[in-house]
């Protein structure tokens, strides 16, 4: 069978392969891309960031409309079902799609479509739906196959009840109640939405607290949050079996709890799509959740194969995966382009929504570093007020003797897009990267970026 020689061979269209491939491309490099999927885009565009974060605002519009006291007073409430709501998802899927195929389109680098699998070290068999098979060589090749949701065998997915975040939004089932297993970022976001959507959620977490990498009064004003919304959480439970049935889903729990629900949604765990590829043929080896180890320049066990996002593990961000491709074709070109940070921002859809940069209090404490809190909350911002957002604040740590930003939180409306001024303040050398810029900065009146004049104000005058 003939081979098709490539400098470059990219597995998956997700981000990172895109990030790759449009890098590599760009400097004169031969590109060959290989999606299984139908469509190009990977997970964050058909299962996951992309149909989850549509659907999440259709239902905040919903929200918006039904709470708007002019519609109220006219006697006006709206109503959606899931499936309805679902299909501004779909749009939103379609043009995404439309506008990242014309990227390789627009740079002839071919998609060949179908399954991918290792010969040997440089060379990958592409295996069609209709069982046809293509041969591929690369002289260099980066692997971003992304990941799935972890799946236990004694779990039916096949069940019409039964759900994980790949799946969910596909389910056309009149939904009044759902049981959330794990609490986790994917398991908050949909607690989140569905109990916007006056749906009834359980939401088990088989640890302490929810999110307990974030910093922990961010957390804490989540669960309250979540609690006052009516979500039902239970911590430290761990799962037994669930039971299918024609009408219900009945979910076990360790603790002799059992919780009977209309859907459940298992939300607990990821595994990198490392399977079925023959890594075995190159000598790549894979941990017990399918991730690829790699070095700090995204190379694996073999120099001339990368790999990139969810399949390497965390932080498995859409934005992330995408600044590894690029960095992981610039070593591939032998350019010096900066290895992205490893510190990127965390963005939580939950509503309302949390983002945050940096060190948080107890890690600050934990390493005996001098810090100070500087807050703003938003329900003192005159925009927030104007827009019927006050739930949420802003929280600045920083060093006290050099003023140093040490870390961001942001819980509340727009937190996703707030948190990159912070950012890009971090990010200055010494000393620009202060406290005192946002002190000494005329932000726009009325806008939520005033609140960082607000929170360094009120941590500076903690200093004396």
């Amino acid at each position: 069978m003939m081979e098709s020689e490539y400098d470059l061979i990219v597995i998956g269209t997700g981000p990172g392969g895109e990030g790759a491939a449009m890098q590599a491309v760009k400097h004169g490099k031969t590109v060959a891309a290989i999606e299984r999927d139908p469509l190009i885009g990977g997970s964050c565009t058909h299962r996951g960031t992309i149909p989850s974060k549509a659907l999440r605002y259709a239902i905040f519009q919903l929200m918006e409309m039904n709470n708007n006291p002019l519609l109220r007073e006219q006697g006006v409430l709206i109503d959606f079902t899931l499936a309805q709501l679902q299909r501004r998802a779909k749009s939103v899927i379609e043009q995404q799609v439309r506008l990242r195929t014309t990227f390789y389109d627009r740079n002839d680098v071919p998609v060949y479509r179908g399954t991918a699998r290792f010969v040997d070290e440089h060379v990958v068999e592409v295996v069609k739906p209709d069982g046809g098979r293509e041969v591929l060589r690369g002289e260099q090749i980066v692997i971003a196959s992304g990941a799935r949701p972890y799946r236990p065998a004694d779990i039916d997915f096949s069940h019409p009840r039964i759900f994980d975040s790949d799946t969910i939004l596909r389910c056309d089932i009149d939904v009044k109640s759902i049981t959330i297993f794990g609490a986790g970022v994917i398991g908050c976001e949909y607690a989140s939405m569905f109990r916007n959507l006056e749906i009834k959620v359980n939401l088990v977490n088989n640890r302490d607290r929810l999110l307990d990498f974030l910093d922990e009064e961010i957390v804490d004003a989540l669960s309250y949050h979540l609690r006052e919304r009516g979500i039902l959480i239970r911590h430290r439970e761990a799962f037994d079996r669930v039971e299918a049935r024609d009408d219900c889903v009945v979910v076990y729990l360790k603790s002799g709890k059992q919780l009977k629900t209309d859907v459940f949604l298992w939300a607990a765990g990821r595994t990198g799509n490392s399977d079925g590829m023959n890594l075995e043929a190159t000598g790549i080896a894979c941990d017990s959740r399918g991730n690829i180890p790699v070095d700090e320049h995204f190379r694996t066990s073999q120099p001339h194969i990368y790999a990139v996002g969810d399949v390497i593990g965390p932080p498995a961000l859409a934005s992330a995966a995408y600044s590894q491709g690029r960095y992981a074709a610039s070593h591939i070109l032998g350019a010096q382009m900066p290895r992205p940070v490893l510190d990127v921002p965390t963005g939580i859809y939950t509503s309302p929504e949390i983002s945050s940069l940096g060190k948080t209090e107890r890690e600050l404490t934990e390493a005996n570093i001098p810090y100070e809190v500087g807050h703003s909350q938003f329900r003192s911002l005159a925009r927030a007020q104007i827009m019927g957002r006050t739930v949420g604040m802003l929280k600045i740590l920083f060093h006290r003797e050099t003023l140093e930003i040490l870390g961001i939180h942001c819980f509340g409306a727009s937190a996703s897009e707030i948190v990159h001024i912070g950012q890009a303040i971090m990010a200055q050398p010494a000393p620009n990267n202060t406290l005192m810029y946002f002190i000494n900065t005329t932000f726009n009146y009325p806008t939520m970026a005033e609140a960082y004049r607000v929170a360094a104000l009120n941590g500076y005058n903690r200093l004396f």
